[in-house]
């Protein structure tokens, strides 16, 4: 049955319908679903027919977008309305109108369908109670902070990113400074130190600061 199938969902009005699907947030799975095929077969068909996967892709990228819209909205004081439904059951004749309707609509899709698979297709897909609206509340409500952080530091990283890492890395580059410093001037006075004519020798009388010059002559010669 899908190997046939795949012309039907090729034709203008249900390539519209897959895309409304996809629109709509389905999945690829929610929507070989309510094709009546394996999540499988959508994904072949995606790879081989164009038509149909790019149906489901721009779909999918207006509710992208949609979702964008909705981050945006909420950055900002906006309203929001809120209406309370009642759960009212169908009038019999309305039900079995609509059961009717569904039913032959869903044999002209899939002429090899049992009768039990179109009751049950017919029982999920036709809702006994409809919604009523009984009451609405119009609320407005603040622009979102999270929401406004999360936009700031994905769209200006550099100027509103997380100012504990800024402080942070900055401390680390003051100590990595002054540590350089440091080593430096250690390094600076171990040099000094092992310069002999950095030395300061306490002598008491002159003939002691004579053998020590002899000494000294000594052993530049035999280090040369």
């Amino acid at each position: 049955m899908a190997k046939a199938e795949y012309k039907k969902w090729q034709e203008p009005d249900n390539l519209i319908k897959l895309q409304g699907w996809a629109r709509d947030g389905l999945t690829n799975e929610q929507i070989a679903k309510k094709i009546g095929v394996r999540r499988e077969t959508i994904s072949v068909w995606c790879s081989k027919y164009p038509n149909i996967a790019n149906a489901l892709k721009k779909g999918k990228e207006v509710i992208d977008y949609e979702i964008e819209n909705s981050l945006i909205s909420t950055m900002k004081k906006h309203k929001v309305k809120t209406t309370t439904y009642k759960m009212v059951k169908k009038d019999d004749l309305v039900l079995k109108a609509e059961r009717t309707k569904f039913m032959n609509m869903f044999k002209l899709d899939h002429p090899d369908a049992t009768k039990e698979q179109i009751l049950i297709a017919t029982a999920e897909n036709v809702a006994v109670y409809e919604r009523i609206p009984m009451t609405e509340t119009v609320t407005e409500v603040d622009p979102n902070v999270s929401s406004m952080i999360f936009w700031l530091k994905n769209r200006k990283p550099d100027v509103y990113r997380d100012q504990t890492f800024k402080k942070l890395n900055e401390a680390n580059a003051r100590k990595a400074i002054a540590e350089a410093n440091i080593s430096e001037k250690q390094l600076k006075a171990l040099e000094e130190a092992d310069n002999p004519d950095n030395r300061t020798v306490i002598v008491d009388d002159i003939s002691k600061l004579k053998e020590l010059k002899d000494h000294e002559n000594s052993t530049d010669k035999q280090g040369d």
